[in-house]
Parts: structure tokens; sequence; C-alpha cells
């Protein structure tokens, strides 16, 4: 069963740039899920989605890598053999047969991404048969306003691997570079020159893809202030379109690669904090707008902005082991383990472990958080008329967190209006934290 919603009155601890926080890309998120809800349970919110006809997105997991990283917190099956691939892909096209089942034929994907893994450890073929795939089980959108996204290992695409990306209808790149820094990669095993990630921007504009996305993590074993300066000044000459800075997470006991880094080789949390304020100058001096949730864009990139502050709600369908499905009112998240995920499928079940049904305090809460990291900006009047209920009164326990931060200079509080201060965005994890509900994994 999923953990207890917490009502114990908070600590007086101040916020810390070391206080762990989720990066709440949802909300509850997924520790607050338990094995009480079942593939029945997904099978009726999927037929109940389709009276409301949001558009849908697709999220497919693509579990294989070429070689594990220490850092990685994803499960990734490491293995040099893509035949592996042709049996999941066939688990994947069953898995897409017994959901579509439940969903209207007329609701259009609006918006596809595969993640992994390393999506592209499939071969061009594979790729293209996937979409194949997809095309027939979804109706996938073909006009210019889609968001297909794909996640890239630079080290595992080049030229010829965007050209049939672009064919396959991808307009979105989000490339994996964390960090230029050779001392950085060996600590993480991802070694990856500078040129890899060049290459492949300069092909992706040629092509015309919509965006570009570079990911870069903070907090890195052998990772500097100067060091990561460097990269940063690297990256913002490659001009990429959109740019994420992540926080890396050191949990050993639960992800054994991370046992091949030393813990002394990790920077203290006054470091990492000075690696994101110096993150922060440098891409606002560059033309880059903070739009919260680790997000940067180029001043020119309305697309972006739209996605970031728009409020239209999609129902997110998660393919393949460990994916996760984010309707209305019910989150879901498939098996981890990949014999798990099979085994479902072989006896005909929709593949899902366990899930989470959003109460009506879930919901003000994500809706919260994702104000505050989207926006910077917390209006509890407009909240509390979006929910019809007073919004401050539900939410004390949280807000009276919420002051505490404000003592520190973390954010300030006018009336029913909160506003994230230059110095808090630092922190804007650790803040949103104040309305999550539930206690952190151990």
């Amino acid at each position: 069963m999923p953990p207890r919603a917490s009502t114990a009155p908070a600590s007086d601890a101040p916020f810390a740039a070391a206080s762990p926080a989720p990066a709440y890309g949802f909300y509850p998120t997924p520790q607050a899920m338990g094995d009480g809800i079942g593939a029945e349970d997904y099978r009726q919110a999927l037929e109940h989605s389709n009276a409301a006809a949001r558009p849908l997105s697709l999220y497919v997991h693509l579990p294989f890598c070429q070689q594990a990283c220490y850092h990685c917190t994803r499960r990734p099956v490491t293995t040099s053999d893509t035949r592996l691939t042709e049996a999941y892909l066939t688990r994947l096209d069953r898995e897409m047969v017994l959901t579509s089942r439940h969903l209207d034929a007329r609701r259009e994907v609006r918006s596809l991404q595969w993640g992994g893994g390393t999506p592209t450890f499939l071969t061009l073929n594979q790729m293209g048969d996937l979409i194949d795939r997809l095309d027939a089980r979804f109706r996938l959108a073909g006009d210019r306003d889609r968001e297909y996204l794909i996640e890239i290992d630079p080290r595992e695409a080049d030229v010829f691997t965007l050209r049939h990306l672009e064919a396959l209808g991808f307009n979105r790149l989000s490339l994996e570079v964390l960090d230029l820094d050779p001392e950085v990669q060996r600590a993480i095993n991802r070694q990856q020159g500078r040129g890899l990630t060049e290459q492949l921007l300069d092909e992706a504009d040629r092509l015309g893809f919509n965006s570009v996305n570079l990911n870069l993590i903070l907090g890195l074993p052998r990772q500097t202030l100067g060091g990561f300066v460097a990269t940063l000044d690297q990256v913002i000459a490659m001009a990429p379109s959109r740019l994420s800075l992540f926080q890396y997470q050191h949990h050993p006991e639960r992800f054994p690669h991370q046992r091949q880094i030393r813990p002394e080789d990790l920077p203290a949390p006054l470091e990492v904090q000075g690696m994101l304020q110096a993150a922060i100058e440098r891409l606002a001096a560059a033309g880059y707008v903070h739009l919260g949730h680790d997000r940067f864009v180029r001043g020119d990139d309305r697309l972006a902005r739209a996605l970031v502050t728009g409020r239209e709600r999609h129902d997110l369908v998660g393919l393949g082991v460990t994916a996760v499905s984010r309707l209305e009112d019910l989150h879901v998240r498939n098996p981890q383990r990949l014999e798990d995920y099979e085994a479902a499928l072989e006896r005909g079940e929709l593949p899902t472990a366990v899930g989470h049904r959003l109460s009506l305090d879930d919901r003000l809460r994500s809706a919260a958080i994702e104000r505050l990291m989207c926006d910077l900006h917390l209006d509890l009047e407009e909240l509390g008329a979006a929910f019809g209920l007073d919004a401050e009164a539900h939410l004390a326990g949280p807000l009276a967190r919420l002051a505490r931060a404000e003592s520190q200079g973390l954010i300030a509080c006018r009336g029913a209006q909160w506003r994230v201060t230059p110095t808090g965005r630092l922190l804007i994890r650790q803040l949103a934290a104040a309305f999550d509900a539930y206690p952190a994994a151990s």
C-alpha cells in the first residue's frame, strides 16, 4: 500500500541546499504508489478518460544501454546485443494492443516521447518498426505543432540517425550531455567529447528540428565550480534552444551502479548551490530565460514558453517496463523488473504493478507545486477559485513551512501572493516539497 499522507507538524529545520527533493515532474511522486491499484483500475480509468476527450501523450520506455553509467537512476538493461530488443518490441506491441482497446480511436496523440535507457540503442529498422506499430495502434498527429521527442546519448547517434528520426516524424531532441569535464566523465563511466554534441546540434539545425534540449547534471563526482563553469561556457557557445539543469541524487542503496562512486568525490552542497547560481547568471547573460522546473530556454523559443505555462491537460499513457501513466485521477506504474512486465503481458493483462488514486487534496497540492515551479509564483485566491475552496485554509500546513523559507529570503508573501525570490530559485524543489504530503522513500 502507498505511504500514508503525513499529518505530522513540520520540523523547524531551515531549508538547506543539502535537503533532498524530487524533481516534481508530476505529483504525487511514484513513492506514493501502492499495490492496491491494479490492471482493472487502470482499464476503467482509460475508458473513463474518453469522455473528457483530452489529447493523448505517449511515453515509450526503452531500457537498453551499451554500458552502465555510474550515476544512473533508471535501472537500464546493459547489453551490446541489439537482438534482445526484438522480443521487447514484440511485448511493447502487445501492450499497445491491450491499451488501445480501451481508448477512443478518434483521440489524437499530440505528444510522443521515447526515453530510456538509450532509445537510439535500437537499430534504424527497429526505430521505424516501432513508429509503424505506434501509428497502427494509436492516432499519431502529423502536423507541425505536435511534440515528438526522443532522448539521445551523443555517443550512440550520428547524422544518419538524426536524418532517420526526422523522417519518422520526430521534431525535438534531448541530448544527454551531463558534463564536458573529462575527469567527471571518467568518474561516471561516460566519456564523450564535445565534438559529438556539436555535430548533432549542427545536423539538427540543418534538418529543421523544432528544438534541441541539452541536459546537464549538477553534483556529479569530481565536479568543481570552475570545471562546471567551463562546461557551461562551452554549452552556451553551442547555443541550444533549451537547456535543463538537474541535480544528482546519490542513493547507492537503491541503485547498485552508484556504489562505484566514492562519496568523498562528491562536491559539497554549498558548491553545488554555487554551480546553480553561476548557471542562472551566465544563462541570463546569454539570453536564456529560466522557466522553472530546472528548464531554461533561449528568449526566442516561444513554443517552450507555451508548453510550460500553458494549462492544457493531456492524458499520459506510459508503455514499457517501469513506465508511468497519468490520467485525471489515477497514476499507475508498470513493473520495474523486465520479467514481471513480460509475464503480465503473456497472461493477456495490462502490466499495471502499482498505482495511486488522487484525492482532492492531492490535486490541490499538485496544482500548487506546478504553479510554484513553473511560474515561480503562487496565487492562492486563483488556486482556491479553481477548486472551489479556501486554498489558504486547506494548505495551512504547507504555507507554514513556506513561511520559514520567507524568513530566509527564499520566497516573499504579500497577502495571497507568494513569489519565489532570485535566491529561492536555487532551492525551488525544496520550496515545492513544502506541499508534499508523502514521506520520502527510505
